[in-house]
């Protein structure tokens, strides 16, 4: 009624209310009546929003390259960009003009700037593994950038999604890293083929030193058999030798002693002799005849036979013929 209407903010919205050109009230989450006819009303969102951003840039290595990311930020001096974008609203509190897509297209640009000089001093491969430097040349740029100053605009976060080739370079990246990697998988087989040669002839080498190794152990053992052998010899021989030392000793001591009882019979046969002799003396020279019949008894006939043959042979030069017959001698005897 009369153009008067009322309108309402939320408390995130800066307002700004002009009338006839000059403002009337300004603040965050006003609520008023205003003639329409008269007014204008400016409306600037004081909350974060975020910018998506997409752009191509050449690598030192003339390679393309696509950064993907996200931008967020927070109008920070609300009057500062309202002197810059048009933010008016209608009755309706919707915003009449797209000045709010100029300050993301302003930010991008800017954050493109930004990149461009980073990314064209390093190569294709740098620049796909180096998406956080990237990001951090970006960040860097916007908040200490004029443009941010000028428009009164607060960068709060910058990330960089993705840093991707083209579809060509990217199949022949793949491809490289994929031969890259296939080398590297070759060469990791054959180390570890290497590495199981090598590990088998440590154990070979540990084997044949372990033979070796028992091989001398055995030839220690031979050697100490014959050792034991050889000495078990000498000490055989040496006990023989002490035996047959023994048995000479003996022997000498029994022929010591069978020289002593030879002495000794010889001395017992010498005072026999000697006793014999003593008794025999005064028979010395006595006729043997004398002696005969002194041993004799009158009655032996067979000493008078005796005698009789002994006078015989002791005259046989004197006899011519002389016949005894064994029944003779058997007749004498009886």
């Amino acid at each position: 009624m009369f153009g008067i209407k009322h309108i309402k903010f939320d408390a995130m919205t800066y307002v700004m209310h002009y009338k006839n050109g000059k403002l009337k009230n300004e603040g965050r989450g006003l609520s008023f009546f205003y003639g329409s006819l008269k007014s204008s009303i400016v409306a600037i969102p004081m909350g974060s929003s975020d910018i998506q951003f997409i752009f191509k840039e050449t690598t030192i290595d003339f390679q393309s390259v696509t950064v993907q990311g996200q931008i967020t930020y927070k109008i920070e001096n609300p009057k500062q960009i309202a002197e810059l974008l048009d933010f008016t609203v209608d009755s309706d509190a919707e915003v009449i003009s797209n000045d709010i897509e100029k300050l993301k297209q302003r930010l991008i640009n800017q954050a493109q700037t930004e990149a461009t000089s980073f990314i064209q001093s390093i190569s294709l491969k740098e620049a796909i593994q180096n998406g956080k430097k990237i990001e951090i040349k970006i960040d860097e740029g916007l908040k200490n950038s004029k443009v941010s100053e000028s428009l009164g605009v607060s960068i709060m976060s910058v990330n960089v999604i993705a840093v991707k080739p083209t579809p060509e370079m990217s199949k022949a990246l793949e491809t490289t890293t994929r031969e890259a990697l296939q080398q590297d998988a070759d060469a990791a087989i054959y180390e570890r083929r290497n590495f199981a040669v090598e590990q088998e002839r440590i154990i070979k080498e540990s084997e044949l030193n372990t033979d070796i190794a028992i091989e001398e152990k055995q030839k220690q053992i031979s050697e100490k058999k014959m050792e034991r052998q050889v000495l078990e010899q000498d000490n055989k021989r040496q006990l023989s030798e002490m035996r047959i030392e023994a048995d000479i000793a003996v022997e000498e001591k029994r022929k010591k002693l069978v020289e002593a009882s030879v002495a000794n019979s010889k001395r017992q046969a010498d005072a026999d002799k000697y006793a014999l002799e003593a008794k025999l003396e005064p028979y010395k020279n006595i006729d043997w005849k004398i002696i005969s019949a002194l041993n004799s008894s009158t009655d032996s006939a067979k000493s008078d036979i005796a005698l009789a043959f002994r006078q015989i042979a002791e005259n046989a030069q004197n006899i011519n013929n002389l016949n005894i017959t064994p029944d003779l001698l058997q007749s004498l005897t009886d």
